[in-house]
């Protein structure tokens, strides 16, 4: 088992850390990067994926690691943005002993970072990796964890839609609004249930058929179409990407049709500067990292003893965040993403600043 670089330079981009992890028996390969510890320890899941490189498994780490920073600043929580990927494919070399490897690792930091769930594990994996180190949250409820963080996200995701909704055309409402909905992952699938019931109409997609068959049997009032071309280009009010990043780009926001876009998906702009394109465009765009924090909401109530209805609570006033960023984006005259940055670094630097204050 070894720690293979610990990286800091142009290429971690003011990371804090960056740490190359592998064990050649049990055939991990993993990264580690924590942005910033300024409000605490970093927190962040972790992505289990085939990446064509490891170039490509260092660019996606970094950008979600910073990402996370973000995101628990304006999530009012006390911790910092981590993240981490396993490469390779979970389907083919997820294994009890690399798991096990994996969350020694994860010890090995001392607890500068927690990990959780993302795109490629899940709640029965952290109770793995939670075998060999503390700093695990996500686990299942039989553990002592909030079990499956996708309830709380997708319920954050849409509180921020309401927020926009009412930004937009004055009700916080989908009430007779249509949503196109690209995803129907576990975040995608529990946000079509909250839509339904607020009266909204769905239509949907996703490259896994046998999603598309659950939606077609759960919810037949939902459409479904072939791809997600087809859905950005249907009569739609409300885009919400809940599938991989970089659904935002200048492929996708030309063709729009969509005057909102809220969704799950972390780092939905594909690139600096599609946010003004959006703007140029009139597309009210709630910045991801803002409106899908109510996984790590829930997931960092682990860390007191969670408590579900204390959660939700929290990952409700994602609603109030929204509205916020989306007041100041219009009174500043700037993009939201660009808002949403700023409100964040305020409190990572005023709040992170406190720590020169010497106790002991």
């Amino acid at each position: 088992m070894d720690v293979f670089a610990s990286t800091e330079g142009p290429e971690s981009d003011g990371h804090e850390q960056v740490v190359f992890c592998q064990d050649k028996q049990t055939g991990l390969k993993a990264i580690i990067a924590i942005y910033s510890t300024a409000l605490g320890p970093g927190l962040g899941g972790t992505r289990f994926y085939p990446y064509a490189t490891e170039a490509e498994a260092l660019h996606d780490v970094l950008d979600l690691s910073r990402g996370m920073a973000y995101k628990n600043a304006l999530a009012g929580l006390d911790l910092g943005g981590g993240k981490a990927v396993i490469w390779g494919d979970p389907e083919q070399i997820k294994t009890e002993p690399l798991l096990r490897a994996y969350g020694r690792f994860v010890e090995s930091l001392g607890g500068r970072y927690y990990t959780a769930c993302d795109v490629g594990t899940y709640v029965a994996d952290m109770d793995v990796v939670a075998r060999e180190t503390r700093y695990v949250t996500g686990r299942s409820v039989e553990h002592g964890g909030a079990g499956d963080s996708s309830v709380l996200t997708a319920w954050g995701v849409f509180q921020g839609m309401r927020a926009a909704a009412e930004h937009a055309w004055g009700s916080p409402t989908l009430a007779g609004r249509r949503v196109g909905v690209a995803g129907l992952g576990k975040v995608g699938k529990h946000l079509i249930g909250h839509l339904v019931d607020d009266g909204a109409s769905v239509v949907a997609t996703d490259v896994n058929e046998a999603a598309l068959a659950w939606v077609r049997q759960a919810y037949p009032q939902v459409d479904v179409v072939s791809d997600t071309t087809a859905l950005i280009s249907s009569d739609i009010d409300v885009y919400a990407p809940c599938a991989l990043g970089g659904a935002l780009d200048d492929t996708t926001v030309p063709a729009l049709r969509a005057s909102v876009v809220v969704g799950a998906a972390n780092n939905q702009l594909a690139h600096p500067g599609i946010e003004k394109v959006l703007a140029d465009r009139g597309i009210l765009y709630a910045p991801d990292y803002v409106v899908n924090a109510g996984g790590v909401i829930q997931v960092a109530d682990e860390i007191e003893g969670f408590n579900f209805e204390r959660a939700k609570l929290r990952a409700t006033r994602i609603y109030d965040t929204t509205r916020q960023i989306l007041r100041l984006a219009d009174a500043e005259g700037v993009p939201p993403a660009v808002a949403a940055d700023r409100l964040a670094e305020r409190r990572m630097a005023e709040v992170g600043r406190l720590r020169t204050i010497h106790l002991r």
